[in-house]
């Protein structure tokens, strides 16, 4: 198998194309559809590099994967999904989190929390094949419960539960999010063979490093600052809800969100042509009518 990145710098994402040589036979993994919060305007531009790059090596894309409703970019799947007639797949808790952000984001009735806006939903354990391209599931809840890290071939495609090995892990204060459920869910990636391949779903270069995306499982469980191979549970859980809470919202949580659980489909047309997002008010801090947060 082949992989391709692609650096999506505004939102530090990594979107991954996998292929199988022989066949041509793709799979993209958490594209970006492009987001100007200050205009509230969103663009193509990133999707049109990845297409540039499928038609550059004639592709044929037999899947769109997410490792999970993401929290900080909006998700270009309906644009590929439309444009390569391509199944669009998530793991199937995917319903819990639909399930609390409706709620959140009072979504109207005609936004199923069953998870049928997705063409597939995966389960922990099983191995689904899009053309030439055997992808086994593994759930890695914590970030958010319907995490899911992919395992194609000897790469793991980790999303938001494992970062580069001198970083660390994704943030676990997200609604229903678990850093107990992170740690279990690790444990089970350090139980595959240390030369297994890691691709993270974000870098942060930390220290101002260039931007990377690949490790192995040798190398987080010997370096990774947050969670090494021996980091007792009790330790982690510990670091992880103190880390937590010290960190602002994600800079697009709320626009992002709303879409992503829609499997990236942006609001309807109102009355008047236009879509309109929904942001709540002090949701981490409830006002009173002034604005003043109530005590």
């Amino acid at each position: 198998m082949k992989i391709e990145a692609l650096y999506h710098e505004p939102t530090y994402t990594l979107t991954y194309v996998v292929w199988d040589e022989e066949t041509r036979d793709a799979v993209i993994i958490d594209p970006v559809l492009d987001y100007d919060p200050l205009g509230s305007q969103t663009s193509v531009d990133a999707l049109k590099e990845l297409d540039a790059f499928i038609a550059k090596q004639e592709l044929g894309v037999r899947a769109i994967l997410e490792t999970h409703a993401h929290a900080d970019h909006l998700s270009g799947s309906q644009y590929l999904k439309r444009k390569y007639d391509a199944p669009l797949v998530i793991g199937e808790k995917i319903t819990v989190v639909q399930e609390t952000f409706k709620t959140i984001f009072d979504l109207p009735d005609e936004v199923p929390i069953d998870g049928s806006q997705f063409d597939e939903l995966v389960a922990d354990g099983e191995t689904v094949t899009f053309g030439s391209i055997p992808v086994e599931v593994i759930a890695t809840p914590g970030h958010t419960p319907a995490c899911v890290t992919y395992k194609i071939d000897d790469a793991l495609f980790t999303g938001d539960a494992l970062f580069m090995d001198d970083y660390g892990t994704g943030r676990c204060d997200f609604p229903k999010g678990s850093a107990t459920d992170l740690y279990q869910s690790i444990q089970k990636l350090y139980a595959l063979p240390d030369e297994t391949r890691v691709f993270v779903g974000h870098d942060y270069q930390p220290g101002g490093r260039e931007v990377q995306w690949e490790t192995t499982i040798g190398k987080s469980k010997a370096n990774n600052p947050q969670l090494k191979g021996d980091t007792p549970e009790t330790e982690f859980v510990t670091m992880r809800e103190a880390r937590d809470a010290t960190l602002k919202a994600p800079r697009l949580l709320f626009q992002s969100v709303q879409v992503n659980v829609d499997a990236g489909r942006l609001p309807g047309e109102s009355g008047t042509g236009i879509r309109y997002l929904k942001l709540p008010l002090n949701l981490f801090g409830p006002s009173d009518e002034v604005g003043q947060i109530k005590t």
